[in-house]
């Protein structure tokens, strides 16, 4: 007989990730009669953009053109729609759209490697128990921005934070500071169950299985049923206390709102087209689709996901892995799975809220785990570099055309108005209404503060 985890396992999967919606939805529903606080923001919604990999502030955001030879970017700096605000020339269109926009150019942390990075960034910690490589996330570790987001998100017809196309991992290792933690799963993000492993058949970002119909979802329904009606004797007032809550979850998994959220095809050709028929391209679109049906944060988890299945995180431009026949990191950048799609898909991105009036109230921000190398290397790419990035923000009541802080003549370290990762999340928390700076007991009851930032209200 399945005990209570496989069935809802089997209910609470459903290609869409390991949800545990009964539970999100009981704690949320305390939440919201415990929890009453003013809203900060405006922003309704946020699109958390990670480019995975670490992206090269000298070749994006903050060109140095007068810096002497192997630390002055292949690429030259454009003028934007904004006087005085440069940005590189493979982001023309990104250019157009800068008096949206602000760059913070003074984003710090020391690490250099990937996971605690990773795990900085997202969560605003630091966890010197990481193992790195193989960093696999667990319930001990602090929960991330989007936990923090659905904690304090009241139930509705969509989860409250969805991960596309899948969390941060490979190899079959999830990274810490992907999920919820001693959160609980209750506010996991909506995602794919876990990293996969080297030779996986990959998946289109996240959607249900194509044998998944409404017979097999009424099906697995009744299996959760006959559970509940086996267990009810044993567990007479814990299962009064959640079948509205079972009720409830599989209505949200089987509503049409979640499945219109989720199909792409209904969108205009011409929309498809301009964010690009790509996985970058269709990761944004979709983000836009889920925020507009209400889900509150979105995270775009850029890699790339090679036929075989194998992920690679593409902003870790050392040099040109041959993807896409690049030889070169500067090659890298200029490929199909890195510049271009940003440019085309967050372009894209910011157009059609704007038009569909969603931008005041959605707040984008793009960001990676850490920067790269002034100098660039022999084979002609940049390498880690954590005391300096850029990081990209419009919408959400952020004031366009502006820059904030500055880097040295080399975008080695802040000149102006250091950032750090926690000032970063603590503005997102601003923009949304959140209560970072609140305390919250983690599962030893011990008081933890959400987020140890300062948010950077000049941008609004």
């Amino acid at each position: 007989m399945l005990n209570r985890r496989d069935a809802m396992m089997r209910v609470g999967q459903l290609g869409l990730g390991v949800l545990g919606l009964p539970a999100l939805l009981q704690a949320g529903a305390v939440q919201a009669s415990a929890v009453h606080t003013p809203r900060r923001g405006q922003a309704k919604s946020c699109i958390y953009v990670f480019l995975w990999g670490g992206p090269p502030q000298q070749d994006m955001w903050d060109l140095k053109p007068d810096a002497p030879a192997g630390i002055r970017s292949e690429f030259r700096p454009i003028h934007t729609s904004v006087p005085g605000i440069t940005i590189s020339e493979q982001m023309p269109r990104l250019a157009r759209l800068m008096d949206k926009a602000a760059i913070i150019r003074s984003l710090t942390h020391p690490s250099t490697v990937h996971e605690p990075s990773v795990y900085r960034m997202l969560t605003g910690k630091q966890d010197p128990t990481l193992v790195v490589p193989r960093n696999q996330r667990r319930r001990t570790n602090f929960p991330n921005l989007a936990s923090v987001v659905s904690y304090y998100t009241p139930p509705g017809t969509m989860p409250a934070s969805v991960t596309i196309p899948r969390p941060i991992g490979h190899d079959g290792v999830t990274y810490a500071g992907t999920y919820a933690g001693w959160l609980g799963p209750q506010h996991d993000p909506m995602e794919l169950k876990e990293a996969p492993n080297s030779g996986t058949t990959p998946l289109h970002p996240v959607s249900l299985p194509a044998d998944m119909n409404t017979t097999r979802l009424q099906a697995r329904h009744g299996l959760l049923n006959l559970v509940e009606s086996q267990e009810r004797r044993l567990q007479h007032r814990t299962t009064q206390s959640l079948g509205g809550f079972y009720e409830q979850a599989f209505r949200m998994l089987s509503s049409s709102a979640a499945k219109r959220a989720l199909n792409l095809a209904l969108e205009p050709v011409t929309v498809r087209e301009r964010y690009g028929r790509n996985e970058y391209g269709e990761s944004f679109l979709l983000a836009r689709r889920l925020v507009e049906a209400g889900v509150r944060l979105v995270s775009v988890i850029w890699m790339y996901i090679f036929p075989t299945g194998r992920v690679s995180n593409v902003w870790d431009n050392h040099a040109g892995y041959g993807i896409h026949g690049a030889r070169t990191g500067f090659d890298l950048l200029r490929s199909p799975v890195c510049l271009p799609p940003l440019d085309q898909g967050m372009s894209a991105l910011l157009e059609d809220l704007s038009v569909r009036g969603m931008l005041d109230d959605t707040l984008v921000v793009a960001v990676g785990e850490f920067g790269r190398t002034p100098r660039i290397n022999n084979d002609a790419g940049r390498d880690h570099w954590g005391p300096c990035q850029s990081a990209f923000l419009a919408g959400g009541g952020i004031r366009g055309g502006q820059i904030y802080g500055a880097s040295d003549p080399i975008a080695a370290y802040p000149r102006d108005n250091p950032v750090s990762p926690e000032d970063l999340l603590a503005t997102i928390y601003h923009a949304l209404g959140v209560p970072g700076s609140a305390e919250i007991h983690d599962r030893e009851q011990r008081p933890q503060r959400m987020c140890d930032g300062r948010a950077l209200t000049a941008l609004f």
